[in-house]
């Protein structure tokens, strides 16, 4: 029984850092690949991103507060809850900063897309920098995974 807590931890690890690589490097792609209609690509990759958001929030504030209650101090622990506090981080930023201006944007866009209108280039830019902290948050799921098996 004591052990629960653990199993949920790791499969909430699962979730979240394996929905965010299936998310972004394999629904998202596939999705303009396959979709000839780029704004509805567009739309619903921003669908799975948002529900991956969600489920990063809730699995990043039960593993941070399970690894912060852990007894156990080792360098090792205290890297995985600055692991898990940036990811969450980065998630809180993505989706209640940058995802929101986005947003913003194609609304001030229209009639037009956003990416065939004179706001196109501060688009980009956004996207650019929510790609590069997803890579980041990507990359950090990755070594919580590493880390929290040793």
């Amino acid at each position: 029984m004591k052990n629960i807590p653990h199993h949920i931890a790791t499969l909430l690890t699962t979730a979240w850092v394996g929905g965010l690589w299936a998310t972004g490097y394999l629904a998202a792609p596939v999705l303009f690949f396959a979709q000839p209609d780029k704004q509805l690509a567009g739309m619903l990759a921003g669908h799975m991103f948002t529900w991956m958001s969600y489920v990063g929030m809730v699995c990043g504030a039960y593993l941070l507060l399970h690894r912060v209650t852990m007894f156990d101090r080792t360098p090792t622990q205290k890297q995985i809850v600055w692991i898990i506090a940036s990811m969450l981080l980065i998630t809180l930023i993505l989706q209640c900063g940058i995802q929101p201006m986005m947003a913003a944007l194609k609304v001030q866009a229209l009639p037009l897309d956003v990416i065939q209108s004179a706001l196109a280039d501060r688009f980009k830019a956004m996207h650019g920098i929510s790609q590069i902290l997803y890579l980041i948050q990507s990359l950090l799921g990755a070594a919580l995974v590493v880390k929290s098996r040793l």
